[in-house]
Formats: C-alpha cells, structure tokens, sequence
C-alpha cells in the first residue's frame, strides 16, 4: 500500500482566513491545530465542555469516544468537537461566533 492510499495526515483548513494545517490521522483535530499555531478556543479536552466547537464546512472526521457532547441535530448539521474529533479526510473547520 502506498502512502497516498495509507496516509499519515489530512489537511485541515479553518474558515474564516483559510490557515491550513496538517491533521494527524493519530491525534485529536484540536492538537493539529495548535501544533499549526491555530488559535482555536479549547477547556476540558475531552468533548464535554463544548468550548471547541466548530462547524464542519467540508470533510469528515471520527470519534473514539461513544457520544461527544453534542445532540443528534447538532452532528446532523455538521458540528465538531474538535478537542475530541479525529479527521477522516481532508476538512475545513468553521469558527463558531
């Protein structure tokens, strides 16, 4: 397997300004956008507290956990936690106002 068919990261790109970063497919969203010096609003860490949260505009990502803290509507229309939230493709993240 090749490693365009295996990779390591995805990009991810935050919405307003359009920062790119690389999104380790081993790592919570939240991490590789601080490692990119994203400026990323986080508290608890560990998908309760809500204060990451973001808006998927494109992309996938993944839970490891059984439900994040967010209501079935809200993971319908795309919301994030990415504190908790690993990517599954390449995405771009929305800021919440």
């Amino acid at each position: 397997m090749s490693s365009a068919e295996n990779p390591l990261f995805f990009t991810a790109s935050v919405a307003p300004g359009g920062q790119q970063v690389d999104a380790w497919l081993n790592q919570p969203l939240l991490l590789s956008l601080e490692q990119g010096s994203v400026d990323w609003p986080s508290s608890c860490r560990n998908g309760t507290c809500r204060t990451c949260i973001g808006q998927l505009a494109q992309g996938q990502v993944r839970y490891e956990i059984d439900w994040p803290g967010l209501s079935a509507e809200e993971r319908f229309d795309g919301y994030v936690l990415p504190c908790v939230a690993y990517p599954c493709s390449d995405l771009t993240l929305q800021r919440e106002s």
